[in-house]
């Protein structure tokens, strides 16, 4: 099967390629190489499956580069994005240009293919919001939603806050009509916390990465908000496998939109509670600072994932745990590579 990955050069994209390169598809890659550390995974890439895949360094608002990769292309995963918050305040404009209008160019080419092909959509849980009408109650460690036991569904309104969000959530709502308006058939993932080997994470995007890092780098961070805002943490390995039962199930999962992320079950405080967890991988912790809530920022965000386990079967089986030590262990191995990158 011939596919295309944007932003395939990226820390879920590259995960998701080599799996691909090893299933024997035909890949080929979209990706600007923008974000540091994309070069060092498409040299990891051709060490690992040297000379089986095809990078075109473009833009996906750049529709010739578009067009040019998507020909041919059974199913398309469109990663390739803008993806911290704090970047689209500062510039909402490339925010806006990279996450709508690329998303926009990538439909319109898989619109007009002569067999059009399946898009699989990352979105975001920020296309929720701050999610004001939610109850929230605080604990010792950690705030908890009392009326939503299994976490966030499908069903919860979205309501964009932030340039991130809107412009996520404008992709979004885009991959989901066009399923409705021109039959193509596409899938979104809503997606919350995500980590994992080759993920190079700073503190605006990529944070469980970033608090691994610093602490075997014996380095400092800063919690915005008091540390008890809950995420539920997906390990890549588990993203990936819902990727491809997405596609593979796609007469159940075309035209539906997906939260997907650790659950329940894997739900946890970014401080009070991972430090815990992240003591047990590293030999010393971090310092920490405090500092105020980022605009947007959820209080607490739990992904109910029943809807893709009833739809496609599936369920994440990498415990926290299980997966810190993992990326605790790439992360040491792979010294030389973060040294180039810090």
């Amino acid at each position: 099967m011939r596919t295309l990955v944007t932003g395939g050069l990226g820390f879920i994209g590259c995960n998701l390629t080599d799996r691909l390169l090893r299933e024997g598809h035909d890949v080929v890659v979209l990706d600007n190489a923008s974000r540091n550390g994309t070069l060092n995974n498409v040299n990891w890439l051709e060490d690992q499956h040297p000379g089986k895949f095809r990078w075109i360094q473009g833009d996906t608002r750049d529709t010739a580069a578009v067009e040019e990769a998507i020909r041919g292309a059974e199913t398309v995963f469109h990663l390739a994005a803008q993806v911290a918050v704090t970047t689209s305040v500062q510039n909402p404009q490339d925010d806006f240009s990279t996450n709508a209008q690329g998303t926009l160019n990538v439909l319109e080419a898989a619109r007009h293919q002569k067999r059009q092909p399946i898009v699989v959509f990352t979105s975001t849980n920020k296309v929720y919001g701050e999610m004001g009408q939610v109850r929230v109650e605080e604990q010792e460690t950690r705030y908890v939603m009392p009326d939503f036991p299994k976490g966030i569904s499908e069903s919860l309104p979205i309501d964009f806050h932030s340039p991130y969000g809107c412009s996520k959530g404008a992709a979004d709502q885009y991959v989901h009509d066009y399923f409705r308006i021109y039959g193509l058939r596409t899938v979104v993932f809503r997606m919350s916390c995500i980590y994992g080997n080759r993920q190079f994470g700073n503190e605006d995007q990529g944070w469980v990465a970033h608090f691994v890092l610093t602490a075997l780098q014996n380095g400092s961070l800063t919690i915005y908000g008091d540390g008890k805002q809950v995420r539920d943490l997906l390990y890549i390995e588990d993203l990936v496998n819902a990727f491809l039962l997405a596609v593979a199930r796609i007469d159940r999962t075309a035209g539906e939109i997906y939260n997907i992320g650790g659950g329940p079950s894997n739900a946890v405080s970014v401080w009070t509670e991972c430090s815990k967890h992240l003591s047990k991988v590293v030999n010393q912790m971090p310092s920490v600072q405090f500092a105020s809530w980022r605009p947007g920022d959820q209080r607490i965000y739990i992904s109910d994932i029943s809807k893709a386990l009833h739809h496609f079967g599936w369920q994440p089986r990498i415990s926290v745990p299980e997966g810190l030590e993992r990326l605790a262990t790439w992360t040491a191995e792979a010294a030389r590579i973060l040294s180039q990158y810090a």
